[in-house]
């Protein structure tokens, strides 16, 4: 209970809540569908809301609830895996050009900042042409794409801390390269790279949506919100709904992220002291130099 009343403190009940009902449906999605979501009922085509179909139905008679909870499911899986393939690749990269140094430094560096220089949506569609389309070949093509920030990252935290005299003073004293990494240098990384995920994680939502939306993500009949708005669209005036649930979800999703990454940064950082705080302390200093 602690571990969550500081938690709460520090990021606050509105991301926690949007996040975690995102997570919960990702989660236990197969549970909370009503219906199959590629269930097709030609009887029910854009049937209105009602009491067996809380959302409706699309186009093809499926339940528009069920395919949001799956839609869900599908986004926040793919977001966690690129994020984890980035990030601990990134990390690898970031962590042995920065410690390392030297040559190997120049050379991973600079395939890096190839990587960089190179919009990651062009990268990752590149890899699509190569590979083909389908729901892990964009996995795998986002990943690639997004890997080199996060090596950039840890490689910028690898030599502001490198540097430090606690560093120097383990190699002194006879530390190995290994613990140090390990033991006092990952850790600085891994935060920064956490603050960095949860934002990025909004932005890896978008990418999903935006590739299944052009036709080079996830397929039919998988569920996906990016896909689900393509194939409403010709049905936008019959069935707006339609459109609106999937882009109301994944804006709902973005906005989850970013406010979660902005809160995370922000506790991090030294917070000013109140007013009150501030003249106490005067205070004390005053009465301590007129002792003296």
């Amino acid at each position: 209970m602690k571990i969550l009343r500081k938690i709460h403190k520090k990021i606050g009940i509105l991301p926690i809540f949007i996040i975690g009902i995102f997570a919960v449906l990702a989660l236990f999605g197969d549970l909370l569908c009503p219906y199959d979501p590629n269930a097709q009922n030609l009887m029910k085509i854009t049937n209105p809301m009602s009491t067996s179909n809380l959302l409706g139905t699309d186009h093809l008679g499926r339940d528009l609830l069920s395919r949001t909870i799956a839609g869900a499911q599908t986004t926040l899986k793919a977001v966690a895996v690129i994020i984890l393939f980035a990030a601990s690749f990134g990390m690898t990269v970031g962590l042995i050009s920065g410690f390392l140094g030297g040559w190997i430094d120049e050379i991973l560096m600079r395939i890096v900042e190839f990587g960089l220089s190179v919009p990651s949506l062009v990268i990752a569609l590149g890899f699509i042409g190569v590979f083909g389309t389908g729901y892990w070949n964009m996995v795998f093509a986002v990943s690639v794409a997004w890997y080199p920030i996060y090596a950039r990252l840890t490689r910028g935290v690898v030599i502001s801390v490198i540097h430090q005299p606690y560093i120097e003073s383990l190699r002194v004293l006879g530390a190995s390269r290994l613990r140090i990494v390990l033991k006092h240098i990952f850790p600085e990384a891994l935060g920064a790279i956490m603050i960095y995920a949860s934002v990025d994680a909004g932005i890896l939502a978008l990418v999903i949506a935006n590739l299944s939306f052009l036709g080079l993500g996830v397929q039919p009949p998988m569920s996906e919100w990016g896909q689900m708005l393509v194939t409403a669209l010709p049905y936008l005036e019959q069935s707006p709904r339609q459109v609106i649930v999937p882009g109301v979800s994944l804006t709902i999703m973005v906005i989850g992220f970013n406010i979660l990454g902005e809160r995370i940064a922000l506790s991090n950082n030294p917070k000013p002291l109140e007013n009150k705080i501030f003249q106490k302390r005067r205070e004390l200093f005053r009465l301590k130099n007129q002792e003296i």
